[in-house]
């Protein structure tokens, strides 16, 4: 783990105390009631070694050596926040798209027009690599600031063989030099690109583009499946040439393509949006433990219908919340931002929102053996929060709670304890 400049080192040993403290335990995804998060009201602590990995996690009195951070009469200790589904590294905004968008215009239709995910995609080949990196820099300080302390970045808008693999670079020197922890997804089907036939762009990932991108080193490939972009029949042929590295599926956003079951009978690690699934799909991801990753920033931005959250917590599908920060649909970078819609839109309580925001998500990226809860073991990402319960994080949207946020034990150049 590399420091941003300001950070001590991480070498050090160390311990946060505050008034309370939430958390899920264990590595494997909950879902229905066991995703709450088990919340103790009263003076907690966790303390770290000298690699960062926590050795204790429980009453602040029996913690092995004195805190070096917080209170215990104030504040709540939680597990840094994991954003399992972001669209970095991208440049530029398109604000516009969401005053059309406001007017009536559909996202089908900017899309279909060169806007949407051509029209970032032409802003992405129209810079250069230090203009993207000086533009993503500061999005990913923003979700640190936020309490972010894992995120996924993924490729997408570059919808040529050699843009690919250049955003995937790209996506791999942020991954290098950034302090949160970066999970890197390889999407070379997010839109079919202009002037290409969809089964000849499916070839040429099959045979050349994938195999290339496995080699520099990905941690799982996506699809987006929607009548727009591909179908289940590219998803599996995708998932047979990518065999061996963990799958995930844009799902069901714009309408109920099927795309929830296919993916769950393929072995998909997460299926994202889910605005659109049916009956059959929640039955088809909770019979496969298939983690359904829901986006409500998108869905409140897009004014699409919420995914049947109820239906997806009463069959015990397990759940996680992303911000899905992307340029045109969902400009958002706070994982609290994202926890409070969730809250409103899913009816997901608090203490289930947490799960969904750290062990869940963790889960989606192959990493809850080291992180998603406080425990001993896993890696000291800690966040010490302003608030008394973890409903008060939901409970106040637009409010940042984060007073410190640590990864492996080291605080933020913007934490305030």
């Amino acid at each position: 783990m590399q420091a941003l400049p300001g950070y001590p080192s991480p070498m050090a040993r160390g311990a946060v105390v505050a008034a309370a403290m939430a958390t899920a335990v264990g590595a494997a995804p909950r879902g229905n009631e066991a995703m709450a998060a088990v919340e103790t009201q009263a003076p907690s602590g966790v303390a770290w070694d000298d690699d960062g990995t926590i050795v204790f996690a429980g009453a602040a009195a029996d913690l092995p050596w004195e805190p070096t951070i917080g209170s215990a009469d104030a504040g709540m200790l939680v597990p840094g926040f994991v954003d399992c589904h972001t669209h970095l590294p991208f440049v530029g905004w398109r604000a516009d798209e969401f005053e059309a968008r406001l007017r009536g215009v559909s996202y089908a239709e900017l899309h279909g027009s060169e806007g949407g995910i051509y029209r970032s995609s032409r802003l992405f080949h129209e810079a250069t690599d230090d203009e993207v990196l000086a533009f993503c820099r500061p999005l990913l300080a923003e979700m640190l600031a936020h309490g972010t302390t894992t995120v996924e970045l993924k490729t997408g808008y570059g919808l040529t063989a050699d843009g690919e693999l250049r955003e995937l670079a790209l996506a791999q020197r942020l991954r290098d030099e950034a302090t949160l922890t970066c999970s890197i997804t390889f999407l070379p089907c997010h839109a079919v690109p202009k002037g290409t036939d969809r089964d000849a762009w499916l070839d040429t990932v099959t045979s050349s583009l994938l195999p290339a991108a496995i080699a520099s080193g990905i941690d799982a490939v996506d699809i987006y499946v929607e009548d727009i972009a591909f179908s289940i029949g590219d998803l599996e042929r995708l998932a047979a040439a990518a065999a061996g590295v963990p799958l995930r599926v844009h799902g069901d956003q714009l309408g109920d393509t099927g795309a929830a079951a296919a993916a769950a009978r393929l072995g998909a690690r997460s299926v994202d949006h889910l605005n659109h699934t049916s009956p059959e799909g929640v039955e088809a991801l909770a019979a496969a433990g298939t983690i359904a990753v829901l986006l409500p920033a998108s869905t409140a931005f897009m004014g699409l219908d919420p995914a049947p959250a109820a239906e997806l917590r009463a069959a015990g599908v397990p759940i996680a919340v992303a911000t899905d920060c992307n340029p045109g649909t969902s400009p958002v970078v706070s994982m609290p931002q994202a926890i409070a819609a969730a809250a409103s839109i899913y009816r997901i309580p608090p203490l289930e929102a947490l799960t969904a925001a750290t062990l869940n998500p963790a889960c989606v990226l192959g990493l809850a053996d080291r992180l998603g809860t406080l425990e001993p073991g896993k890696r000291a990402d800690v966040l010490l929060l302003d608030a008394p319960s973890f409903a008060h994080v939901p409970y106040r949207p637009g409010h940042d709670p984060v007073r410190a946020a640590l990864v492996g034990g080291v605080a933020s150049p913007t934490s305030q304890a």
